[in-house]
């Protein structure tokens, strides 16, 4: 299995990792994902769908905070994701993160996971 590093990225409250895991690639975010922050995602996604890789799992245990931009971001990989075959998991959200995605009702279109060996055994 290919578990090398692949990147990261950087602005202020957010920081992103990606790595590779088999087919998936995990995109570890840290920090706080808001309208300021929102690019540090969006990029290292749709880079991760452009390069075929079409399994996105997210491990959302290090992100603190998600709004709607944030939100947004994730409904928009998972589009992009899902047109060329693939897919967007969630793993590890912090109680204050999931409840965003329950209150929107966004769990019900993202398969999530409760942590991320969970989301990288499929």
């Amino acid at each position: 299995m290919d578990r090398g590093m692949v990147g990261s990225a950087s602005k202020g409250r957010l920081q992103v990792e990606v790595r590779h895991h088999g087919a998936s690639a995990v995109v570890t975010p840290t920090g706080e994902l808001d309208h300021h922050t929102a690019e540090v995602l969006r990029e290292p996604l749709e880079r991760c769908v452009e390069g075929g890789r079409v399994r996105l799992v997210v491990d959302c245990s290090h992100l603190e905070f998600c709004d709607s931009t944030g939100l947004n971001v994730l409904l928009g990989a998972r589009l992009k994701a899902e047109a060329q075959g693939g897919a967007v998991h969630l793993a590890g959200m912090q109680p204050v993160v999931a409840r965003v995605f329950e209150i929107t009702g966004a769990e019900a279109v993202f398969t999530v996971h409760e942590s991320l060996d969970a989301a990288l055994v499929e």
